[in-house]
């Protein structure tokens, strides 16, 4: 049995990027650990907020919820504060999760890798996917961490597969999806382009359908997030798939070409 780690910056992020990992880990026996950088308190406000609570209480309600349909065995949130999309004013904000002390976010993480004797950390691509603050600091503490502690632990770092864009571009046109920012534009924050070319890529890891289900699932669970995790739910089910079905890692530590497997069994 292996112990993962994955870090995540933002609840409902966990569902979008690794969910598929997480559930076929979790199938074969193995100890699944969420750790969520933020409160995530700068996304969408549900409009049901009952009376006292917050858009974070309202978003642990539904990590709770993904955690279950996924099978983590464990949650950790660091509560940093949200840094919001790049550009906000709030990515100033010396409280924001962007702008936190890298020494310490390490320790705190590392010291959670330490405790589950962890196999794997599973961080962001140095992008961060797509050029979010808070995915960027994700991938910077991941690397820090990796470098503290060494070997025998594993740095995955997931990613999107930028040359699949063209492909889901044109699915997306054929199946009428049009006028979403996701298909059609390859720049969506600071002029960075989406994830990783497949030749950066190490790890390509394919979704069956029941899994892929249980993604959709654990994205369901975060109803609040109309913006986000909405506009996944709302893609017709080949789209779903074609977009979300194949879940993709870096390795820096061990990089080759491009394998569609499961990283523990062709190691």
């Amino acid at each position: 049995m292996a112990t993962w780690v994955f870090l995540h910056a933002h609840p409902d992020d966990e569902s979008s990027q690794t969910a598929g990992t997480m559930v076929l880990a979790h199938d074969r026996g193995d100890r699944v650990v969420n750790v969520i950088a933020t409160d995530g308190t700068l996304g969408m406000a549900a409009e049901d907020l009952r009376k006292g609570e917050t858009v974070a209480d309202r978003r642990r309600e539904e990590l709770a919820c993904a955690a279950g349909v996924i099978g983590i065995d464990r949650v950790e949130w660091l509560g940093y504060r949200d840094s919001g999309m790049a550009g906000w004013d709030s990515n100033h904000d010396p409280e924001s999760f962007c702008n936190a002390d890298l020494t310490e976010v390490t320790a705190r993480v590392g010291a959670i890798v330490r405790e589950e004797k962890a196999d794997v950390l599973v961080s962001y691509d140095p992008d961060g996917g797509y050029g979010h603050p808070d995915h960027i600091m994700v991938h910077r503490v991941g690397a820090a961490v990796a470098r503290q502690l060494g070997s025998p632990l594993r740095l995955l770092e997931g990613s999107f597969n930028r040359d699949m864009r063209a492909r889901q571009k044109a699915l997306a046109v054929k199946l009428g999806v049009t006028g979403q920012g996701f298909f059609d534009s390859d720049e969506p924050q600071d002029l960075r382009p989406f994830g990783s070319s497949a030749s950066e890529l190490r790890w390509a890891v394919d979704l069956p359908d029941e899994v892929v289900g249980r993604k959709h699932d654990a994205l369901a669970c975060h109803a609040s997030q109309t913006s986000d995790a909405g506009f996944f739910l709302s893609l017709p089910k080949q789209l779903f798939r074609a977009v979300l079905g194949i879940e993709y890692y870096r390795e820096p530590a061990h990089p080759g070409e491009l394998v569609h497997g499961w990283p523990l069994e062709e190691a």
